[in-house]
């Protein structure tokens, strides 16, 4: 299991470097993301969430069948559709807010081995590549909001971990 970075760390702001080299060593890290996304129970994790500055990001949606990671991806296509629904971050944890996204994306990418492929993908899979690689990016969710909306998001939370650390002390 890894630590996952919280909102503040300057690591969640920096864009990330592109993979070269394909060994056992990342497939540590993949394995490492996958058990860290499902202890927190989420969609998607991003590197640079756990700490590394890398261009990759791993996708876990159980009830579509879809467990898959994606390095050095591209976003070669989107729809002209969008839609507004509730984003979350395992980086921002506890907070919601509706995030407009693209309703599908065709993504390439390369898999732990360094082969390509390609995906089209619609609805909460379409999402979760979109928030992922906003990530690699060094952009939050938050970052898509309105100011008002983004700084009550951020209240929110700080308002909340400070109630767990007053919770902890006592």
């Amino acid at each position: 299991m890894l630590d996952i970075v919280k909102i503040g760390d300057e690591i969640l702001r920096e864009k990330t470097e592109k993979i070269e080299v394909f060994d056992d060593a990342l497939r540590l890290l993949v394995d490492a993301m996958f058990e860290t996304l499902d202890e927190a129970e989420g969609v998607g994790l991003a590197a640079p969430q756990v700490g590394v500055s890398k261009s990759i990001f791993v996708i876990s949606i159980p009830d579509e069948n879809i467990r898959k990671v994606f390095i050095n991806p591209v976003i070669t296509g989107t729809s002209e559709r969008e839609e507004y629904h509730d984003e979350g971050c395992l980086s921002i944890p506890g907070q919601f807010w509706s995030v407009k996204r693209f309703s599908s994306v065709s993504v390439q990418a390369q898999d732990e081995n360094g082969r390509p492929f390609t995906v089209k993908a619609e609805g909460l899979y379409s999402r979760a590549i979109q928030h992922e690689f906003d990530h690699l990016q060094g952009r939050l969710y938050v970052d898509r909001l309105s100011d008002k909306d983004k700084a009550t998001v951020l209240a929110r939370y700080e308002k909340e971990k400070n109630r767990k650390a007053t919770r902890r002390r006592r």
